[in-house]
């Protein structure tokens, strides 16, 4: 990929090719699997004679259609025994098969790492609950569609995406729409991933009788029939990124400044979906670094970098399986190493995204110590620069002020006793805890006076603890209030706000600054 001219804004369709990485990280798949269902569908719907405007939705909709996918991962990860990614790779391929293929490929992925017993109970549990894959794709078309609206994407693509799952036999999600009712791009998607993802597990002799075997049921005919009658050209290792951005339709979408703020926000909004317990995490930590940046007296384009960085730093954190992240007690060794490789991962899905070099830079860097224990490269101080300090400072203060699976927040005293250990060991850097320090003391702004929707302040804070994963009991418990109290604001708060699940709620409280005070 050539150089990118300084100061040129990045491209839209970069920035969703980032997202689509993210994407293949969650569902199991190998990178650049949507960019090469994208160069595919693109290609379809040109056979086709669609009008350009409706090419470039569904090469947006190739890039983006599991961009709900971290809607149900706390939930995906309890069913499967903890990995939600090897789930969402052994469902895949039957996905848009019959119902006797995706039960058996359901019980074979069911806790397929644990002991027979284990995996028994996983498999009682998942079929006494048949409306459970319904709720899951019905979170992710929500979410989708809501994180596509904030990435700035017409109402075509958004409301593709809110149909992500639909089948031409109508019998998909989340509404059984049917034939042309499905959006085009949708049903063109649907038949380009599964080629792609058929051709290489099984070769193209296989993938051609699947495309036909569902053709009339799952997937429109006219579309299997345009896909078969073009064939497919494989593009050679390492140029698919490359080749994506040449087949965006249409002139170079770019971001202005504001617009690439709305859209990082909304893909740390999605990475922080990957748990209960980092709701509203990356916007938390993309102010709390802002203002120390600016303590520290960084130039404001350096500032600009850090809130940035801040904003999707832990983008990598969803190629970890959400039972990792909810584990209570120490790690194995395994998981462990997959954790550290969080940051790497931040920086391959950013990595080719121009204008974005010291973002991503920043970003992949949050872990670093000065002392060189940190990770992913070690480095040590010479090789970490300022923005980088007071990151890491940052994040450590948002963790420490979190409640994790394995330990409750810390209080204000003890994570200023923490951070001053961090110092006194040489791992943090002086100044950049100092501004961390300052700005967490300010009390200004940890909670809006204004309440969005017309929530009341009890939603509010029945709102705060459905997105960080409690239960209606356990809500009932910290409030002092009746379980059905609970539920009857719950069910105010969803409908005031316009959603359907808990993943959509928390995207509600982030989106208006309701997680973050502890209220």
């Amino acid at each position: 990929m050539g150089a990118h001219p300084p100061g040129e804004r990045p491209r839209l369709a970069e920035l969703l090719a980032a997202a689509s990485l993210a994407t293949d990280l969650v569902t199991g798949q190998p990178l650049e699997h949507a960019l090469e269902t994208c160069l595919l569908a693109t290609s379809v719907a040109r056979s086709t004679g669609a009008e350009p405007a409706t090419v470039r939705d569904v090469y947006d909709v190739a890039l983006l259609r599991f961009l709900g996918c971290t809607a149900d991962a706390p939930e995906a990860a309890a069913q499967a025994g903890g990995d939600h990614i090897g789930l969402n790779a052994a469902m895949a391929p039957v996905l848009n098969g019959v119902a006797a293929e995706e039960l058996h490929a359901l019980v074979r992925a069911l806790g397929a790492h644990l002991p027979p017993a284990r995996r028994a109970a996983l498999v009682v549990r998942a079929l006494g609950d048949p409306g459970g894959k319904a709720r899951a794709l019905t979170a992710h078309c929500e979410v989708g569609a809501r994180l596509a609206a904030r990435l700035g994407l017409g109402d075509a693509v958004v409301g593709s995406l809110a149909h992500a799952y639909e089948r031409w036999d109508g019998r998909g999600l989340p509404d059984g729409l049917a034939g042309e009712d499905v959006p085009l791009p949708v049903r063109v998607v649907v038949v380009a991933r599964d080629a792609v993802l058929w051709r290489r597990l099984a070769g193209e002799d296989t993938a051609r009788a699947v495309l036909l075997r569902r053709r009339g049921r799952a997937y429109d005919p006219v579309v299997v029939d345009a896909l078969l009658a073009a064939g497919h050209q494989q593009t050679t290792d390492g140029t698919l990124w490359e080749a994506m951005l040449d087949a965006e339709p249409g002139p170079v979408r770019r971001l202005d400044a504001d617009r690439l703020d709305r859209a990082l926000g909304a893909l740390g909004d999605f990475a922080d979906l990957r748990s209960t317990w980092p709701a509203g995490r990356s916007a938390r930590m993309a102010a709390l670094a802002r203002g120390a940046g600016l303590a520290c007296g960084l130039d404001a384009g350096t500032v600009t970098s850090l809130q940035r960085a801040a904003a999707v730093a832990d983008l990598g954190a969803v190629g970890v399986p959400a039972g990792v992240w909810a584990a209570r007690g120490p790690l194995r060794v395994a998981d462990d190493e997959r954790i550290r490789l969080h940051p790497y991962l931040t920086e391959r899905v950013l990595g080719r995204c121009g204008g974005l070099a010291e973002v991503t830079a920043i970003a992949g860097a949050h872990h670093e110590r000065l002392d060189g224990s940190g990770y992913h490269r070690g480095c040590g101080p010479g090789q970490l620069p300022s923005a980088a300090r007071v990151l890491a400072a940052a994040d450590v203060w948002c963790a420490l002020r979190e409640d994790r699976a394995h330990r409750p927040a810390r209080s204000p005293i003890e994570a200023r006793a923490v951070l001053a250990d961090e110092v006194a060991g040489g791992r943090l850097d002086r100044e950049a805890v100092s501004a961390v320090l300052t700005v967490a003391g300010e009390p200004a702004g940890m909670l809006p006076r204004h309440r969005p929707a017309g929530l009341t302040d009890r939603e509010v804070e029945v709102l705060r603890l459905v997105a960080r994963g409690a239960t209606n009991r356990q809500a009932a418990g910290r409030l002092g209030i009746s379980v059905k109290t609970v539920g009857r604001h719950v069910e105010s708060v969803y409908a005031k706000a316009g959603v359907s699940s808990r993943a959509a709620a928390t995207l509600f409280a982030t989106e208006h600054g309701l997680l973050d005070g502890r209220g």
